[in-house]
């Protein structure tokens, strides 16, 4: 499998499983936090496998995302690019790389879901499954963006 096709199996993979109904059993919370952990897994598979893909010309010793997008990481522009984007508070890569270090972490990234009947609801506040599709489909952006300034090489 090309690097390509295994970055696109893996965003689909991870679309696929944020689809999945967690049931409305006593473990639907915890199935549900599965279920979005698991496709942050994936979406971090598919962020390696996409710098592996358009860094292909460079011929890297390593594609872990955490070395090829520290400050002092290679020097190629589409890593660069890349930095750039993290710094920004929006993107969706910022948002990936925050909810990564807390999937790795003790913490974790899903939460459960607290039903408090004397807490406000805010409308505007997305679920973690919504926000995984949404920076999925920006990354989509993003990669075929990459894709192109990669093959110019």
């Amino acid at each position: 499998m090309s690097p390509r096709s295994r970055t696109n199996q893996l965003l689909y993979q991870a679309e696929l499983l944020v689809g999945l109904p967690a049931g409305d059993d006593e473990h639907a919370p915890v199935r549900q936090m599965a279920i979005e952990e698991s496709a942050l897994a994936l979406f971090e598979l598919a962020l390696n496998a996409m710098l592996r893909e358009v860094c292909e010309h460079a011929r890297l010793e390593t594609h872990a995302w955490q070395q090829l997008l520290a400050s002092d990481g290679p020097a190629i522009a589409e890593l660069q690019r890349l930095r750039d984007l993290i710094s920004q508070p929006d993107s969706w890569l910022c948002w990936l790389t925050v909810q990564l270090e807390r999937l790795h972490s003790s913490e974790g990234a899903a939460k459960r879901r607290v039903d408090n009947p004397s807490m406000i609801a805010v409308a505007s506040q997305a679920s973690f499954s919504e926000q995984l599709l949404t920076h999925i489909a920006a990354a989509k952006q993003e990669i075929a963006a990459l894709r192109e300034t990669s093959q110019e090489w």
